[in-house]
């Protein structure tokens, strides 16, 4: 039987293509002048990875300018994964034994493809892959596949998880691209840890129980539910001044966050999809191929937790009821106060208003992937609605541009093909 993660929106293609002049519904923004690009599974052919999450990476992009289409491209991450060259990390494991497959960013001149049990690739303008980067052999450990870049400094923030210790190390890149810091974080076990946050002042970790199991080598994700290990969150100092402050929670795991502040009480205020146990073990399963239809039932919902460094106090609400992943937000607001945050439900992308807790929908009718913000005016500032969503609706093979204020439709680019459910991407504009 053909697992779920072959068939369907998350289907493979067989190939690398191209198309040009792509036609367009609508009108597109001349100001969209530049490339979207987004990342996701796309196992070989005949390949069967045993996992959703473990397919080889592949790049689909489109570039905009002056209101056309101009082309679109897909290309396999050409790791040493594919090759079987390894590259080991200081824990001893492989840096290169995972595809790259979960996200594409931009930092410093370079464009990365990211996985978060590995090493960053750097791909070309033509989305060819350049290898793999240590950035000067500095970095000796995975790097997280969701940096958080620094809008007022222009940094990069991220971490790498290992098998054995050191389990977590937190690293920091400056606006020049430049490894300038390497901390060990101290944590009792190797968990999954997929995202985290940043603020003014603080690193914020989300250690979860969803651990790493040798055992399960070789049977999909070595991973599993642990409900001895506990969940908490830390607020650890970005200057180093002081230890992590951790805050037990009620156990769950986030894949996703959406943002996180400081108030002006000095909290730090997170907003993150929380996944309870028994959504993330159905959801583990139907990723990880489960037919069972228990196990199609998955999802999370926009949650909030309140920290206080000073006390220790956390308190914990749900925003929404809604079974929603993938949030964004205006990425020049990363760490800092934000009003809107964006996600995808089923066939709906929504639109949160944080501060006074309410929301919109734009039905697509059919499954879109997450939703990218782009400012209209990336220099003057302005709302963080005041932009497009762009999103990949791989069903219908289109990029669909949304007004993020109200969500209408703008435009649609037919693309050449149908394109599989992926993860994440980051639009590029013209530099």
């Amino acid at each position: 039987m053909t697992a779920t993660y072959l068939q369907g929106d998350l289907a493979p293609v067989p190939d690398e293509i191209d198309a040009v002049d792509l036609p367009v519904t609508g009108t597109l923004p001349p100001a969209l002048t530049g490339r979207y690009l987004r990342n996701g599974p796309n196992p070989l052919p005949g390949q069967d990875p045993g996992h959703w999450f473990a397919g080889e990476g592949m790049i689909h992009g489109v570039r905009l300018r002056d209101g056309r289409a101009e082309w679109y491209r897909n290309r396999w991450v050409r790791s040493r994964h594919m090759d079987g060259v390894p590259f080991v990390g200081t824990d001893g494991v492989d840096l290169t034994a995972l595809p790259v497959n979960t996200h594409v960013i931009r930092h410093a001149g370079r464009t990365l493809a990211l996985v978060e049990q590995g090493l960053p690739y750097e791909i070309g303008g033509e989305l060819q892959t350049l290898g793999p980067c240590d950035f000067g052999g500095r970095l000796t450990t995975a790097m997280t596949a969701h940096p958080k870049e620094d809008p007022r400094t222009g940094e990069l923030h991220f971490f790498g998880y290992g098998f054995a210790p050191p389990y977590l190390t937190y690293h920091r890149l400056d606006a020049a691209g430049e490894l300038v810091e390497s901390r060990v974080v101290e944590v009792p076990g190797s968990t999954m840890m997929h995202d985290f946050a940043v603020t003014e002042h603080y690193v914020v970790w989300l250690d979860l129980p969803v651990v790493f199991d040798l055992g399960l080598l070789g049977d999909g994700m070595p991973y599993r539910w642990d409900d001895g290990y506990g969940a908490r969150l830390g607020v650890m100092p970005r200057d180093g001044d002081g230890p992590v402050r951790w805050f037990e929670i009620d156990p769950c795991y986030v894949f996703h966050v959406g943002n996180a502040r400081e108030d002006a009480a000095g909290r730090v205020v997170l907003d993150a999809v929380r996944h309870a146990p028994d959504r993330f073990t159905r959801l583990w399963r139907r990723i990880g191929g489960a037919t069972d239809p228990a196990a199609h039932a998955p999802g999370g919902a926009l949650h909030r937790w309140t920290l206080d460094p000073a006390t220790g106090a956390v308190t914990e609400e749900r925003i929404d009821d809604r079974t929603v992943e993938f949030p964004t937000i205006d990425d020049r607001r990363t760490g800092l106060p934000n009003r809107h945050v964006y996600a995808v439900a089923g066939e709906e992308i929504v639109k949160y208003d944080v501060v006074t807790g309410a929301s919109r929908t734009h039905r697509v009718g059919a499954s879109p992937g997450e939703a990218v913000f782009v400012p209209a005016d990336p220099e003057a500032g302005g709302d963080d609605d005041h932009g497009w969503l762009l999103t990949i609706v791989g069903s219908r093979a289109e990029l669909l541009v949304l007004d993020a204020a109200d969500l209408s439709p703008v435009a649609s680019v037919r693309l050449p093909r149908r394109v599989p459910a992926g993860f994440h991407g980051s639009w590029m504009p013209d530099e």
